[in-house]
């Protein structure tokens, strides 16, 4: 981890659940850990909470010209204004990532924005929690879950490895490495499928009472329902084409088992189980 050596001065933009988890992570680990969030109450939170070391609730200028190394945990589109807009004060040869979950829409106008002087090394944690904000950051949150380095060809082997070794040091257990358009349909698949299908499943009984009624079943199927609206709308527009795909192959699929159901068809809808109870433990294994 020997890029970690010299950069020990950590910038997180964005101190929601992320931003802030990440910042007392790494805090905890004894880097000295900035921030920047529009907001002043998150700022003064986190200070007063000791998840940062200092921070401000606008571009400061001195924070972002004196950190080694960013951590870009806003909206997506919200990334590449801020970068676009603060870029003349980094250091040169700065190393930037993000926590957001899309990429082919972002990454390649970061790095025509930034040029060959700094580097931004995509990546994604595959963790989280269903509450938001720096008040219900978690440094535990990210043990033993997934972290995806998002590599192009403008990446250096320094950058990747420097990315990889930020997975590590926050504890994951797992590093993977795509490119934007691989991850973006993966992605589109086991997480943004998947917040479709909880939101959909929710909404479509309005019963008032179900809590009375509902296992563990209904639980764990809804559990991701509870969703931040303007973060999950943005990504699902950036991936929209992807998405929809995997969409329209589930509704597919649920259609094949309503049919199987209604012709009481047992041997194909049994079978049907059979596949998915191998792939699961397949799954499990891993």
């Amino acid at each position: 981890m020997t890029e970690w050596i010299n950069k020990r001065k950590v910038l997180v933009v964005g101190l929601g659940l992320m931003g802030g988890s990440y910042a007392m992570t790494l805090k905890r680990l004894g880097f000295e850990v900035w921030a920047i969030d529009k907001s002043k109450e998150s700022i003064e939170y986190a200070i007063e909470n000791k998840i940062i070391d200092k921070g401000d609730f606008r571009d400061n200028e001195e924070l972002i010209s004196g950190c080694d190394c960013i951590i870009m945990a806003v909206y997506p589109s919200g990334i590449v204004k801020w970068i676009e807009d603060n870029k003349d004060k980094f250091k040169k040869h700065i190393f930037i990532t993000d926590v957001t979950g899309v990429k082919s829409a972002i990454v390649t106008k970061i790095q025509d924005i930034l040029g060959p002087d700094y580097e931004f090394i995509a990546s994604h944690p595959m963790a989280g929690r269903e509450t938001n904000g720096v008040a219900n950051a978690n440094d535990k949150m990210f043990r033993d879950a997934n972290f995806i380095v998002v590599y192009t060809d403008k990446n250096t082997s320094e950058g990747i490895r420097w990315c990889e070794n930020l997975g590590r040091i926050l504890g994951f257990n797992r590093i993977s490495h795509l490119t934007p358009e691989e991850h973006d349909d993966i992605i589109a698949y086991v997480s943004q499928l998947t917040h479709c299908i909880a939101v959909s499943l929710m909404n479509c009984d309005g019963a008032q009472d179900m809590v009375s009624y509902t296992g563990d079943s209904f639980r764990d199927l809804t559990r991701i329902a509870k969703i931040n609206e303007n973060m999950w709308t943005e990504l699902f527009f950036m991936n929209k084409d992807r998405l929809i795909k995997r969409m329209d192959s589930f509704i597919k699929e649920i259609t094949d088992m309503r049919d199987l159901i209604v012709r009481e068809d047992a041997e194909n809808l049994k079978e049907k189980m059979r596949i998915s109870t191998a792939r699961r433990k397949k799954f499990d294994e891993k």
